[in-house]
């Protein structure tokens, strides 16, 4: 199981959404659009966020004033439940394959968890994740989880990188970070960090099937 990477390598990152959890941001883009806002995709997509949904990332602002601001942008009366619905819709599902790779690779590695998330999102997937794993939650298979909202930075500004490496004491050169958004990349490589963008169709099991 033991992946064909440098010797050196004794941590791994992982991403979250789009690496351990399977995503699909055009369906809250449709469903949006389809209560009205007709311009989401410029708004919110994997490489571009406006402030509203970075601001929610790094809990700046709540949820309730979150969905107050949608509906003011989809100006007619829409529950708070049909917000949740759509925005969490981009949320597919864990494979049970994934968390036993990673069961595995905790034998081998210091395994992390660094994502850009929300308080809104984290209440869903927490859920599939307990499902599909059996555990109560990310503490048992990460040594620490590192989540934007909790740490009110995000990636891919550099400073979250610089917090991770010292708060897991971490020597970058001896750490590996993947993660399915190239903007992610270069800040972490610029510290030292080997990273690996999973790029299109790559998942990480193929990532080390192929690397065996």
């Amino acid at each position: 199981m033991k992946p064909n990477i440098s010797k050196k390598i004794k941590n791994i990152i992982f991403d979250f959404g789009g690496v351990i959890c399977n995503i699909d941001h055009l369906i809250p883009e449709k469903k949006f659009k389809a209560m009205g806002i007709r311009d989401f995709d410029i708004m919110y997509s994997q490489a571009i966020q406006n402030n509203l949904f970075e601001n929610l990332e790094k809990n700046l602002i709540s949820p309730q004033v979150f969905r107050k601001n949608l509906k003011l942008l989809i100006g007619r009366n829409i529950s708070d439940e049909q917000i949740d619905e759509a925005w969490n819709s981009i949320i597919l599902d864990i494979p049970k394959s994934r968390i036993d790779l990673l069961k595995k690779l905790k034998n081998q590695y210091r395994i992390f968890l660094l994502s850009n998330s929300n308080i809104i999102h984290y209440n869903v997937f927490i859920e599939e994740f307990r499902l599909k794993s059996g555990l109560k939650d990310f503490s048992y298979l990460f040594e620490k989880t590192w989540f934007s909202f909790d740490l009110k930075m995000r990636k891919p500004d550099k400073e979250i990188y610089e917090f991770v490496l010292k708060d897991g004491n971490l020597k970058p050169e001896e750490t590996l970070f993947i993660d399915d958004s190239i903007q992610n990349i270069k800040p972490a490589e610029d510290l030292g960090i080997k990273c690996v963008f999973l790029d299109g169709d790559m998942d990480i099991l193929k990532l080390f099937d192929l690397q065996n």
